[in-house]
């Protein structure tokens, strides 16, 4: 009897290990797979307001907020509920961005130098430019996703020009067709991702995208922005296939 109590208590030790086992692997899977999906749907947010971007041919309407993607649900203020049941505010989120405080931020507050924000009176002042669920990206349906995507637009502070609501004023700089953007994905579970992106117009009806300030990195970790683009690149006007014995040139 000793012997197979001990047995049986082998038994359910290892069977106990084994369910914990599985349950740990269950919720380490399911987390990597939320937060994989929540960076493809901040950044198919991004694409989908950089085709919005096209259309719009004064860039200054973005940074004064008066120009809207087609990706919007509703006015750019209020809460969203998520798929999840979690509520999100916009006017929170907008606020973070632009002086991490969840109330609204004075002037002082959006020119101030930090770590976030070094640039002073060149910080950008982010406007709501999409907004919207993850479903709700193509026309036509065909996406079904829990996450809400966010999008934001303010003037790249490499400018210079002590303006972050024009887009280039100075006389040395009287246009530079340069902006910043920064897109973020809500899921269930509290998931979210950030990417920050710099967008240059070129000479055609065309973007170029710039250097990837954070892609990927959660909101509370300190961003590294790399340097935005200086100047537009140029386009691609020739493209050639030459076909050459024993190969292709």
């Amino acid at each position: 009897m000793i012997v197979a109590l001990m047995a049986m208590s082998l038994m359910v030790a290892l069977g106990t290990a084994l369910i914990l086992t599985t349950v740990t692997e269950t919720k380490i899977v399911t987390n990597f797979r939320n937060n994989s999906e929540s960076l493809y749907a901040a950044d198919a947010g991004l694409e989908r307001a950089l085709d919005d971007m096209l259309t719009i041919p004064d860039w200054n309407n973005l940074l004064n907020g008066s120009a809207k993607s087609a990706l919007v649900d509703g006015p750019p203020t209020g809460t969203r509920t998520l798929a999840d049941g979690a509520v999100l505010s916009l006017d929170e989120l907008v606020n973070m961005a632009n002086c991490q405080k969840l109330t609204a931020c004075s002037q002082s507050d959006m020119q101030a130098v930090t770590t976030e924000r070094p640039w002073g009176l060149n910080n950008p002042q982010w406007q709501l430019f999409a907004y919207g669920p993850l479903n709700t990206v193509l026309p036509q349906g065909g996406i079904n996703s829990p996450w809400y995507v966010v999008v934001m637009v303010g003037d790249d502070p490499s400018e210079n020009d002590n303006d972050p609501l024009h887009d280039g004023v100075s006389q040395s700089n009287p246009g530079s067709g340069v902006l910043a953007m920064r897109a973020e994905a809500f899921g269930p579970k509290g998931n979210h991702k950030a990417i920050e992106l710099t967008v240059a117009r070129t000479d055609t009806t065309e973007l170029e995208r710039g250097y990837t300030g954070q892609r990927g990195q959660d909101e509370q970790n300190r961003r590294a922005r790399k340097a935005a683009v200086q100047t537009p690149g140029k386009s691609l006007t020739n493209k050639a296939l030459t076909l050459a014995t024993g190969g292709i040139s």
